[in-house]
């Protein structure tokens, strides 16, 4: 019964994306098979759309603008038993690309079960839609899972202000969120590579990074990211850490105004501290000559350091 649950759960956000859903389940089409692994052509490659049809798994591709990469192999497998007792309970939403080809939209982590527990077709809601349409009706149903981590949520949101044309106000209506939430998540994708894969792979959360991110410089961020991971600090920790470290360097660039660097040089101080992941300070002279600051803050840090220079 868990596991009938969790796909009942999960198809509460679909369905709040996918109008009459609920009504096509209910009441199948003409020649809709109701067994499992049973093939219909005829169904599957009428010119019908907006209905439900069993589809060969082979002729599924999955959408290439699908904003989900990370699948846990653990949770598919789980899943994949599952259907083999009990078929897929929520059908997977696609488009008809071409004759015998379809596009998911979603569902693709059903898809990818069905394929391992041996399905030669599933069922599907074929839908008509526009190129723009299909990414924003993706990227939304991607957005309704609950285990997205906060860089997926917010490389989501700026691809719907970017590919879908949608202002933040627009995306925080769609997603039923305050507006500040959406520009929270989307100043995360401002913070240095490294960082951004620590929220993505688990090391930190969303409140270290968003601690993080309240320091200015990059450099500072990189430092206070390898302390929080070094030392294991809490969310709290770290927004002190923050602190002391926003109050600390205030008089140090008051008395640095006068040897500002260059906007084109300060990117390439930025860019050295990423690729790094340290503090790098860069000083040039009106004649072009200066020098390259790179700190480290023990010998292991050093060997590291020296490893990404090939050194």
């Amino acid at each position: 019964m868990s596991q009938l649950n969790k796909k009942s759960a999960l198809g509460k956000g679909i369905r709040a994306l996918l109008d009459n859903i609920d009504e096509e389940i209910n009441t199948p089409k003409q020649g809709v098979p109701a067994a499992a692994g049973q093939n219909n052509n005829n169904a599957a490659n009428s010119n019908n759309t907006n209905s439900i049809a069993r589809i060969p798994v082979s002729q599924i591709e999955v959408n290439p603008k699908q904003p989900r990469h990370d699948f846990d192999e653990q949770a598919l497998k789980e899943l994949s038993e599952s259907i083999k007792l009990h078929d897929i309970i929520q059908p997977v939403t696609v488009i008809k690309t071409g004759t015998n080809k379809y596009q998911l939209i979603s569902g693709e982590r059903r898809w990818r079960a069905s394929k391992m527990a041996g399905l030669t077709d599933i069922p599907a809601y074929v839908r008509t839609a526009g190129s723009q349409e299909l990414l924003e009706m993706a990227l939304l149903e991607n957005l309704q899972r609950e285990n997205l981590n906060a860089i997926e949520i917010a490389m989501s949101y700026r691809r719907l202000m970017d590919e879908c044309e949608l202002t933040q106000e627009q995306v925080s209506d769609r997603m039923k969120k305050e507006r500040s939430t959406v520009a929270n998540y989307l100043r995360l994708l401002k913070l240095p590579p490294d960082v951004q894969k620590a929220v993505r792979d688990g090391q930190l959360s969303m409140g270290h990074a968003r601690a993080i991110i309240g320091l200015d410089h990059v450099d500072q961020q990189l430092y206070a990211f390898r302390e929080t991971i070094t030392r294991g600090l809490s969310v709290r920790q770290v927004e002190q850490l923050v602190k002391d470290m926003a109050t600390e360097r205030a008089p140090k660039e008051a008395a640095l105004t006068t040897a500002k660097l260059p906007p084109a040089y300060k990117r390439i101080e930025d860019n050295m501290a990423s690729q790094l992941s340290t503090r790098v300070k860069l000083a040039r002279k009106k004649n072009g000559k200066g020098s390259i600051l790179i700190e480290f803050y023990s010998d292991e840090d050093l060997e590291r350091i020296m490893d990404k220079m090939s050194i």
